[in-house]
């Protein structure tokens, strides 16, 4: 909830609105920057001349007049993750907003709606969802047919112990720890038992990629490049710490059953494929096109896990598809490192595009998935697990790749380079007239512009 510092609370009605509307775009997982950026939009398009300025921090967002102009107001973001469905629908709001099809006195019923949208099922979509995680990046990374299955059961097992530890507020810090550590024991012991040898990376990692922080990590890199140096560092910092965690679960798992992790098999997506093998049964490696059903179940994976409808999803699978094909063209043409920053500039690109379509789909939510292909989170764990020098100069490389290749889209993506709709001509609001009363807001009846206000310019 906003909660006002100075001033006259009828003067501070919109800027709470406004605070509001930052709060759910820090809940709906934007980077600081991206969230202040899109609320300097909305003031522009909903009052030209209120001349409010923004302070967004992780968790709290406070709205004021540049030198006092306007009362000071501050929201706090709430806990817990928004699922996919309500990310798009807060980003839907957004343009909304931006286009001006909608005032900002009206926001507040809509923000309650989005925030009563729930996951049915939450528990069971999660488990199911870490299990197809798991079965996607070991088909997609050419583990064993045992892998895969173990990988499916383990899956489950870290989704259960992850859901479970979760809703105990002090236990959530070390689910990382905790899960990585009992996945590693299990695959280890089944290594063990059944006598199979050094087991191929992903084996391990698999199973646990559903706790790696990609987003967090990647939104971290978004922010340093912006100058929020702050913001951007104590998320690097908290990325880091659960790669540490898991890197920490994954050497005790193997120290205590004597699991060897072959060094080989430390493969980034795009690199050349493992040339097929002789073994036959549950040790026989998957045929090459299967890679295709990997990206599928990882797809599906991330929209069962994370809350997303059938049409979202397939959203999901397209844009996953899409990006593994670019990997695998341009990997073998100009190396690993510098296809994972062509791949991000693209499809940040193509899902600007997509938004602004007719079917409006928010570009966060078919560009960001795709994310775990690119892998910020993925390759940072396997560069501190496997310590080897390739890999742990790959991982800061790739970083920086995927940040100036996204950089790069915003840049193609926001001029006018590109034949894309303008947004709305901005419509008057109460933050134009500080000397009057805020506006009423009638739950029954949602207010509009009149319709040459709203009407996009030619």
């Amino acid at each position: 909830m906003p909660t006002q510092t100075s001033g006259d609370p009828a003067g501070s009605e919109a800027q709470s609105r406004l605070a509001d509307v930052g709060v759910l775009l820090l809940d709906a997982g934007l980077s600081v920057t991206d969230t202040r950026g899109a609320l300097v939009r909305v003031a522009a398009a909903q009052s030209p001349r209120a001349g409010l300025e923004f302070i967004v921090l992780p968790t709290t967002v406070l709205v004021g007049g540049r030198q006092g102009a306007a009362p000071l107001v501050g929201g706090r973001a709430a806990a817990g993750d928004f699922s996919i469905v309500q990310t798009a629908a807060s980003l839907r709001l957004l343009s909304s907003l931006e286009s001006c099809e909608e005032l900002i006195e009206d926001v507040g019923r809509r923000i309650a709606q989005i925030r009563k949208l729930g996951r049915p099922l939450a528990g069971l979509r999660w488990i199911a969802g870490s299990a197809l995680i798991g079965i996607g990046l070991a088909i997609l990374f050419r583990c064993p047919w045992w892998a895969i299955a173990l990988s499916a059961l383990t899956g489950a097992l870290v989704g259960a112990i992850s859901a479970a530890m979760n809703r105990v507020g002090a236990a959530s810090a070390i689910v990382p720890f905790v899960a990585t550590l009992v996945s590693t024991l299990t695959v280890g012991c089944a290594a063990a038992w059944l006598g199979l040898g050094p087991v191929p990376l992903f084996a391990v990692c698999a199973p646990i990629a559903i706790l790696i922080p990609g987003a967090t990590i990647t939104n971290a890199l978004l922010e340093l490049t912006s100058a929020d140096i702050v913001t951007g560092s104590a998320r690097l910092i908290a990325g880091l710490v659960v790669l540490g965690f898991m890197t920490v679960g994954i050497l005790a798992g193997s120290a205590l059953t004597g699991l060897h992790v072959d060094p080989g098999s430390a493969a980034l997506i795009g690199d050349v494929p493992l040339p097929p093998s002789a073994s036959i049964g549950w040790s026989a490696l998957p045929p090459a096109w299967a890679a295709w059903t990997g990206v599928g179940a990882l797809a599906c994976g991330v929209g069962v896990a994370f809350g997303a409808g059938p049409q979202l999803a397939a959203i999901g699978v397209c844009a996953m598809a899409a990006t593994y094909a670019l990997l695998e063209v341009l990997s073998p043409q100009v190396g690993s490192v510098v296809a994972t920053g062509i791949a991000g500039a693209t499809l940040f690109v193509a899902s600007r595009l997509l938004e602004r379509t007719r079917a409006a789909v928010p570009s966060a939510v078919s560009f960001q998935p795709a994310f775990l292909l690119l892998g910020p989170g993925t390759v940072g764990l396997v560069a501190l697990t496997t310590l080897e020098p390739t890999s742990l100069s790959a991982a800061p490389l790739a970083f920086v790749s995927l940040c100036i290749g996204t950089k790069v889209g915003s840049v193609i993506a926001d001029t006018d380079w590109l034949p894309l709709p303008r947004r709305a001509r901005s419509a008057p609001s109460s933050l134009d007239r500080p000397d009057a009363a805020p506006h009423s807001v009638d739950p029954h009846h949602n207010h509009r512009p009149a319709s040459n206000e709203s009407e996009p310019s030619p």
